[in-house]
């Protein structure tokens, strides 16, 4: 009887682990974070100047982080919101690599939204301004994220309605 409980108990961690290690990697770790930004204000100044710009930062180290990704690619309530108001940005951030000045730089421009955990979102204007910065546990649910929620985020923060 014990030998099977510890059986199914290895078979259920090894799923776990294995559901886990699916979800797709989504922070490109090769390009620099604050240029990823520069990037997205040209880019919204001459293409969409009606949109905001939400930097989730976080990493491919966090599991939330791609919990969160894979949700909103999911839902298309959501994924419209998004493409219909905001430039969505994956913003790596690894504090433990070896250049810790260019974390705290990025974080500083940010305004240091990493006090609230990981992902954490920040939502800026075409101007680079932070608007916001979203702690994501007031969007959690269970294991995942409630639709509800942050879909609530997401309308809160648009352009039309901070009216910009």
């Amino acid at each position: 009887m014990k030998k099977s409980i510890l059986t199914l108990l290895l078979a259920l961690v090894t799923i776990m682990v294995g559901a886990q290690s699916t979800l797709k990697k989504v922070y490109d770790e090769s390009i620099n974070p604050m240029e990823q930004i520069d990037q997205a204000l040209v880019q919204i100044k001459s293409a969409s100047p009606s949109k905001f710009i939400i930097c989730q930062v976080g990493g491919n180290w966090c599991p939330w982080c791609l919990r969160f990704a894979d949700f909103i690619s999911k839902d298309s309530d959501i994924t419209k919101v998004i493409t219909d108001n905001y430039l969505y940005l994956h913003v790596n951030y690894n504090p433990r690599k070896a250049n810790n000045t260019a974390a705290e730089t990025l974080m500083k421009r940010l305004d240091n939204p990493q006090r609230f955990g990981f992902p954490v979102f920040v939502v800026l204007n075409a101007n680079g301004k932070v608007l916001h910065i979203q702690d994501s546990s007031f969007l959690e649910e269970g294991k995942g994220y409630n639709k509800e929620k942050v879909l609530r985020f997401l309308n809160a923060w648009t352009p039309k309605a901070v009216k910009q």
